[in-house]
């Protein structure tokens, strides 16, 4: 799947996202907007192959930017992750079926709300990681416990944490508060 997303901030700094996405399995192509942390409003054109698709894509960055909207850099963006207490040192089946489904569900909310996107996961020593790659981590942590949440995903063993992408040293404890120990990823 092809991905575009684009940022502006209104006159009063809200975040507001445009996005772009082309499914090359089901030759749909999806346009999706909003503010960001809320459901945005979307459409699809079914039966794009991939030349249609690039020429969309093009559309579609020419467009946002007289809009006003533009990519944010990595570097200029933020890790938040989500991290489960394990009860082994290298995970069960059932905890690569949690890595599963938590992905997933964060992968579909965050996309729709112009959160950002989850970019990987990592079993460490008692502990799964998914990192997602996000504009603003207010929004997505509060994002993150919505989805986790009613996704009825043990709860009990959950932490987050974030840190800016240029200074992936200084994680900082978002969940549980109040932080009593430092969140680390190892």
């Amino acid at each position: 799947m092809s991905i575009t997303v684009m940022y502006r901030r209104d006159n009063k700094g809200v975040l507001h996202f445009r996005e772009a996405m082309y499914d090359e399995d089901s030759r749909e192509y999806m346009l999706n907007q909003g503010k960001v942390g809320f459901m945005g409003t979307g459409s699809a054109t079914a039966g794009v192959d991939e030349a249609a698709a690039e020429k969309k894509f093009a559309a579609f960055a020419a467009k946002s930017a007289e809009l006003g909207y533009a990519e944010i850099p990595a570097e200029e963006q933020f890790w938040v992750v989500a991290q489960y207490a394990l009860k082994s040192a290298e995970g069960t089946e059932r905890d690569r079926y949690l890595e599963y489904k938590a992905r997933t569900a964060l992968a579909s909310y965050f996309s729709w709300r112009g959160l950002g996107t989850v970019e990987e996961s990592e079993f460490a020593p008692g502990k799964l990681n998914i990192f997602c790659l996000v504009p603003d981590v207010p929004k997505a942590v509060k994002g993150m416990l919505v989805v986790l949440r009613d996704a009825n995903l043990d709860f009990t063993k959950l932490g987050i944490g974030s840190a800016p992408v240029a200074d992936a040293s200084a994680w900082k404890r978002r969940h549980p508060l109040p932080a009593k120990t430092p969140f680390t990823l190892d």
